[in-house]
């Protein structure tokens, strides 16, 4: 019990040391950048033709009269206390953007990851027992292709195919323009997130692949499974009985870490497809200088890279009993 404790403890600490160093990097780039927020926001002419007092009032408003210094102090101390503070460009707590833009965006992301994760692993598992084979070779060069595709790029062809050409799908947002939100319905959402998560799923399923692919080259090389054919098993037995069970580990490792990725792809993605998620405020916050909503949508995906990486050290557990064991003779 003692040590589980101490492992959550230990996680916990470092959780709080790399969201400290991630806000940090945010704010100093931030405050280093050449984005000027009032010229962005109010504009140069409209600038030119305020007063003085005008214009200080605007600058106190967007903070750029105090230290960045005493700006990061004065924003960590509240978001200790549970406060994000208010975001300057939609006038609203920065807590309430992230929910409804998370919201939007976790959907998409999840299911994404579950398509990109399953399907990557079924098919290195394929090309890896078929190794040689036209199976093979037809795995491995969608991957190849898929893995230098630009997310962006696949998401404009994706937006004139099925959007421009055949109009079979929506080109943009999350729902239908010019409906109340209680007339939205579950399937509007559905045909507005197909083509985002069709474009995160396509591009993040080649890592995986690949992947799994080398791992299950191993295993079937490997000296077990060759005395499992002398035995005269079938491949599909040794493929779920060796290859799965071996392989299955070090792929919860690649699933878990690409929660990165698929983040890092919603952001462009979300662009293309003008998707009011979490990524299109990441970008609307940065290029106006909104630095509460953009440290707080930094610390929010960092927290949850680090819980994904996190989940599969709990899984390891499960899914192989010798780290938990391991861990109880250390």
């Amino acid at each position: 019990m003692k040590k589980k404790l101490f492992f959550l403890l230990k996680n916990f600490i470092r959780m709080a040391v790399l969201l400290f160093l991630v806000s940090v990097a945010a704010f100093f780039l931030m405050s280093i950048s050449p984005i000027d927020p009032l010229k962005v926001n109010v504009g140069q002419a409209a600038l030119g033709s305020m007063s003085q007092e005008q214009i200080e009032k605007l600058s106190q408003y967007w903070g750029t009269t105090l230290p960045p210094v005493r700006r990061y102090l004065s924003w960590a101390g509240d978001f200790l206390r549970g406060d994000m503070g208010v975001s300057l460009l939609y006038r609203q707590p920065v807590v309430k953007v992230i929910g409804v833009r998370l919201s939007n965006s976790l959907l998409m992301m999840g299911v994404s990851w579950l398509i990109s994760g399953t399907v990557g692993f079924v098919l290195g598992i394929l090309s890896g027992a078929n190794r040689g084979k036209r199976l093979d070779k037809g795995i491995l060069a969608y991957a190849l292709v898929t893995a230098s595709t630009p997310a962006f790029w696949l998401a404009l062809i994706f937006l004139m195919i099925f959007g421009v050409w055949l109009k079979v799908l929506p080109i943009g947002l999350s729902v239908p323009i010019g409906i109340e939100a209680a007339e939205v319905t579950f399937k509007d959402r559905i045909l507005h997130g197909i083509l985002p998560v069709l474009t995160l799923s396509i591009t993040g399923i080649s890592s995986m692949i690949l992947h799994t692919r080398e791992k299950m080259l191993d295993v079937m090389e490997s000296d077990y499974v060759l005395f499992a054919k002398a035995r005269g098993e079938r491949m599909g037995q040794i493929v779920l009985g060796h290859g799965v069970r071996n392989v299955l580990l070090p792929a919860l490792t690649i699933q878990f870490a690409s929660v990165s990725e698929i983040i890092g792809g919603s952001i462009l993605v979300e662009q293309v497809f003008s998707y009011p998620g979490l990524g299109q405020a990441a970008v609307t916050a940065g290029l106006g200088g909104d630095v509460p909503l953009l440290l707080g949508i930094t610390v929010i995906t960092a927290a949850i890279v680090f819980a994904g990486n996190f989940t599969a050290n709990l899984l390891y557990e499960i899914v192989d009993p010798r780290i938990r064991k391991g861990r109880k003779e250390g």
